[in-house]
């Protein structure tokens, strides 16, 4: 009888799977709004650090665990741009189809209005998904100067939802070209091994080549720093991607791809090399 029960649930919650996967999710009431908070340095043209956090949400750049590390950029004469674009409360309660457009009108918006902040010198720095979504935008808006993207990847992926039919970003209000997730991610992911199905999304290798982010169009520098034990994906394999692909478009402007020893976060860890490259743009 147990067995049977158990024989039904699993039925049950695939048939409640397929009808998720078949169905594509409304776009937030909050689309397009974030989150943010500005924190300046002292003095004039001060050159601004837009800073977003991964796939957990909230605003990341303003939390405790952060200020050690925003007050330092600060006292380097960096402003920061704390910026939240979901499960902030004000923003999309999932990572689905954030608007890319909304995001450079929001931080060029605030910049423009602040004299204490250089508008040509706009650098944007994302750690996991923020790495996915830094490079993308800053692949798009040329008035972004600079990146610096922590365990990031080379492709986007699909939204942080139940159904994963979605992809995580909107330009121009069309969705950008993503990786799918294949219903044998399931299992892996159910389990809490995201390792595993990132690296099952990306044998799709013709998917993968699609959904490819165009980094050569990035108008300035990229530093990108991945740890070779990451247990979250395959953060520097697709690392070197990028830099494969920058390599291979012939970029004009400096890059680097750091490996450091440690597991997804460890890159928050090498801040030192973050201040040798942002000294670079000042």
């Amino acid at each position: 009888m147990k067995l049977k029960i158990a024989g039904l649930t699993l039925l049950l919650f695939i048939a409640v799977l397929f009808f998720f996967g078949w169905r594509t999710p409304s776009l937030s009431d909050n689309h397009g709004k974030m989150d943010t908070h500005l924190y300046l340095s002292d003095g004039a043209s001060q050159p601004l650090i837009v800073a977003f956090g991964g796939g957990s949400g909230g605003n990341d750049w303003e939390r405790n665990y952060l200020k050690d590390k925003r007050d330092s950029l600060r006292a380097h004469g960096f402003a920061v741009l704390a910026i939240g674009y979901f499960n902030t409360g004000n923003s999309p309660g999932s990572l689905d189809r954030i608007s890319l457009n909304a995001i450079a009108d929001t931080i060029l918006s605030i910049a423009k209005r602040t004299p204490q902040i250089d508008t040509a010198r706009i650098i944007l720095m994302g750690a996991s998904k923020g790495g996915e979504l830094v490079l993308n935008l800053a692949s798009r808006f040329s008035v972004f100067k600079g990146v610096i993207a922590l365990s990031t990847s080379h492709v986007s992926f699909p939204a942080i939802t139940l159904s994963a039919n979605t992809s995580s970003w909107m330009y121009n209000n069309q969705e950008v070209m993503y990786v799918p997730a294949p219903f044998k991610t399931i299992w892996p992911a159910l389990q809490g091994d995201l390792l595993s199905a990132f690296s099952i999304m990306l044998e799709n290798t013709e998917a993968a080549a699609q959904a490819e982010i165009e980094v050569e169009k990035i108008n300035g520098p990229i530093l990108i720093l991945s740890a070779d034990q990451d247990e979250q994906w395959p953060a520097t394999k697709m690392s070197q991607q990028l830099v494969e692909r920058l390599i291979r478009k012939k970029f004009t402007h400096p890059y680097e791809h750091i490996v450091v020893k440690g597991t997804h976060t460890e890159p928050l860890n090498h801040f030192d090399k973050i201040y040798l490259f942002l000294d670079g743009i000042k």
